[in-house]
Order: structure tokens, then sequence, then C-alpha cells
């Protein structure tokens, strides 16, 4: 259900074609060859070849190119082997040659007179001869280990028995390699079950469909009914089909012996299912589904509190240019005004400061007498001045004298000055 995440975009989007020619293979198998052609009989050992490796039930010929690639296959061949059991419940006899060569020129020359492969094939397989050949570059592609299964499938059910129908046979291979589980084939059978356009098989026994979404279709549901099949009955009942067959029963009658049901019957039992597996109710049910829908959620709620985010502070922004621009304005106006204070840089010469000046007479006693009655009405606090007996009540004092212009202290007479008058 993981793959559910990932698969969303493939569901509806049109197929593409990965076949080299209408029906023929794709994806994986777009670079392979099966020769069931038993008049090719392999001669003498080709001379390209420079080394051979044998495990328990393989022998691997290699090219001198091809010593490192001969080595890492032989650590890995045999259980590759051993996992054929668990699907056919069946091992074949004898022992599997394999051909590796690197580069064109040496793949063509390891192959069987009269089988050149074409030119864009890196595996092809010879069941009959039970015979492998292999372009050892393609072993470390991604999909090298696909293709390598793939090829070893084809000869084993070409040394188990003979009359297998095409969909058994790719649906075989497709297991073993595990290319069932991918993306692709699920994409394939959503299609499929959406659309109406599942096949029946025994459409698919001889030949393959001509459109390339067509054969993308029959893989994948070659694949998924193998896999149901191996499922339901087991390695054994699988055993029993395969030793049927081998024994040269028609293929629908081994199955009919070793399931004990038709092809037929059990073909439309599973049908029936596939809607609950690779239709919209999968999809809508799947908690993987809900765990994309919330975290989508997320995202969304995500963005949207950004656009908010930034929203406000653009806002906030926006204030406060208006608000120093109000300010700018209001500034601009009140310098206008008439009698307006000068600013901190108005230009002009301060105000002069002039002292107080003490009436003619005075003197220095009488000076101090009055600061030092100053400084106690300091300390004991203001009080009201009673007025002067000479001064009605309601009168303003008589203002001294103003000063003529020009005169300073200097200029007054020296006589003695006029006694200041003594407040009580």
């Amino acid at each position: 259900m993981r793959h559910l995440l990932l698969l969303l975009p493939l569901l509806l989007a049109a197929p593409r074609a990965l076949a080299q020619e209408p029906g023929d293979t794709h994806g994986s198998h777009a670079h392979e060859v099966v020769v069931d052609d038993a008049v090719l009989v392999p001669h003498e050992r080709p001379s390209r070849v420079t080394g051979e490796v044998t495990t328990k039930r393989f022998r691997i010929l290699h090219t001198a190119a091809a010593t490192v690639a001969a080595k890492d296959l032989a650590g890995q061949i045999e259980g590759i082997r051993d996992s054929f059991g668990a699907i056919l419940g069946r091992d074949w006899s004898g022992i599997t040659e394999i051909r590796l060569g690197v580069g064109r020129t040496e793949f063509e020359a390891l192959a069987l007179p009269g089988g050149r492969p074409p030119g864009w094939a890196v595996a092809l397989a010879y069941p009959a001869h039970q015979i492998i050949l292999l372009d050892a570059l393609s072993l470390y592609e991604p999909d090298g280990q696909q293709t390598l299964r793939h090829e070893l499938a084809h000869v084993a059910l070409g040394q188990l028995a003979k009359g297998w129908p095409r969909w058994f046979q790719e649906g075989v291979a497709q297991n073993v390699t595990g290319e069932r589980y991918s993306l692709t084939h699920y994409s394939a059978l959503f299609r499929a079950v959406t659309q109406e356009r599942v096949f029946h098989f025994e459409d698919l026994e001889d030949s393959w469909p001509d459109h390339p979404s067509d054969v993308e279709i029959a893989y994948a549901q070659s694949a998924a009914f193998v896999a149901h099949l191996s499922g339901k009955f087991g390695p054994q009942a699988m055993g029993v089909l395969v030793d049927g067959v081998r024994d040269g029963e028609p293929f629908e009658q081994a199955f009919g012996k070793a399931f004990r049901t038709s092809l037929l019957v059990e073909e439309t039992d599973w049908r029936e299912g596939l809607a609950a597996r690779y239709g919209w109710l999968p999809l809508t049910t799947s908690s993987a589904l809900l765990w994309l829908a919330a975290s989508a959620l997320c995202v969304a709620a995500y963005i949207r509190r950004r656009q908010q985010k930034e929203a406000r502070l653009a806002e906030m922004a926006a204030q406060d240019a208006a608000e120093d621009a109000a300010l700018r304005v209001l500034a601009a106006r009140a310098a206008a005004l008439p009698g307006a204070l000068p600013g901190p840089d108005a230009a002009g010469p301060a105000p002069a400061l002039t002292w107080p000046e003490w009436p003619a007479g005075a003197t220095s006693n009488e000076s101090d007498a009055l600061e030092s009655h100053d400084s106690q009405e300091a300390v004991s606090g203001p009080h009201e001045t009673p007025p002067l007996a000479s001064e009605a009540p309601g009168e303003a004092p008589e203002e001294p004298p103003e000063e003529t212009s020009g005169e300073s202290v200097a200029d007054l007479p020296a006589g003695p000055r006029p006694p200041k008058p003594t407040l009580h």
C-alpha cells in the first residue's frame, strides 16, 4: 500500500509505447529474445571464449573482457535458480549454459549458428538447447537481474515441458523476477479494470495484442493470474500442473487435474476480485491515501498561514510608511504658519539678557539686610505682602521710570542710593 503515494499520477495517464514493434515485448522485456527453433545445433565452443566458471547446475562461458562479470554471476546464479521451486514446484535437470561477452561484437560472436540476435537485444534464450546469451554489461544495469531471471524462466519452462500458453510463460517469468510488484503493472491493471479491457486468457494463448497499451495489460494480468494460482494452490499443485504438461496432456486438462477446477471457472473467480484489488475502492479505503490527504491538508494549511503572515507584515509596513508621510506633512505645515517658533536650525543672534538695576542711594548694609531677608523668605515659604499705607486698595504700584536708551550702570550719578523699603 505504500506504493499508492507514488501511484496516483500514473493511474489515468495515457500509456506510452515501450515496445519495439506492435505486440512485441516491452519494458524490461524489450531487450530480450526467445529462440525456440530446435534446428539450431550448438557446435564447438566459440573462439571468443577464453574462460569457464562452473557451479553445481551451471556452466558460464565468458570472454576475456567478461571475466569479472562471470565470477560475480557464479556467486548468484544458484540462488536465483532455487527461487523457481517456490513457484513451479519443480526443478529442471541438466546443466544450463550461460555465455557472457562484452559489447555488440562479442555478443553476436557467442550466438548459435543461424540464430543471430536482433540489433536491439542484450539477452537471448535458447530453451531447447538450455543456453542463455547475455551482454555482460546488461547485468550491471538497473533491470539486469530481471533480464537474467526472465531468460532463465523461459529456459526452465522449455526444459520442464512443451506446449505452455504464452500468458503462463510470461506470468511465471514476471513472478520470478518480481516485476508484478511494479507500479507499471498496477497502473496497467487499474486501467484495464476501470475501462473494462481485461483480456480472456484463451485470447492470450498463442499470440499477444497488437497495441502497446494492450501489451502492457496482457503482461500485467498474466503476472497477476499466475500469482493468484501460486498463492491459492501452492507449489505442490503447480508441480502437478508441470508434470501433467510434461507428460503430454493439454494445458487445460492438466490445469483441471492440478487445481480441481477448470481454467474458465478459475479465471471468472479471479476477474470478479479485480475491482476490489485494482479499482477505485482500494484507493478510497486505503490508509495510505488517508495519510496522503492529511499530508496535503497540512501543506495547504502551512502555505495559507505563511501567506497570511506575509500579508500582515506588508500591511504593517504600509501603515508605518503612511504614518511617516503624515508626520512629514504636519511638520511642513507647522513650519509654514506665521509666528511659528524657529526650529533648532533657525539663524539669528540670541536675545541679550539685562540685569535689573537697583535704585540709587542703597547702602551695602541695606543690601545685605535685604539679601538676608530674601533668604529667610525662601526658607519660610511665600506669603502675601501687605499693601503700603500710601497705596489705596486696588491701585497698582507706581512703576519706576524707564531707563534712558543707551545708559548703563556706569553712567548713573555716583550719589548715595535711596533707601529700599523693608518689608515686614
